[in-house]
């Protein structure tokens, strides 16, 4: 555990809100005009997993705020 405050923890949380605004903004501005014509049911599986893709980078991202490091400590 930490013994000391580190800035990794509000910095990366910040920077998580930040990402995540510009993507769902990007998500919501191109893909309308995109899938706009297709199936209720084809437009659901588009929207559901591009909304768990982003939790793929977001492990090595909560790594990084709690120990600095990209990987897992090895133990």
């Amino acid at each position: 555990m930490r013994e000391e405050p580190t800035l990794r923890i509000p910095l990366g949380i910040l920077a998580l809100l930040v990402a995540l605004g510009i993507y769902g903004i990007v998500l919501a501005t191109i893909l309308p005009p995109v899938i706009g014509d297709w199936p209720t049911w084809a437009q659901t599986v588009v929207y559901l997993v591009l909304g768990v893709i982003w939790l793929l980078p977001l492990r090595r991202f909560l790594i990084w705020m709690e120990t600095g490091r990209w990987s897992p400590p090895e133990e």
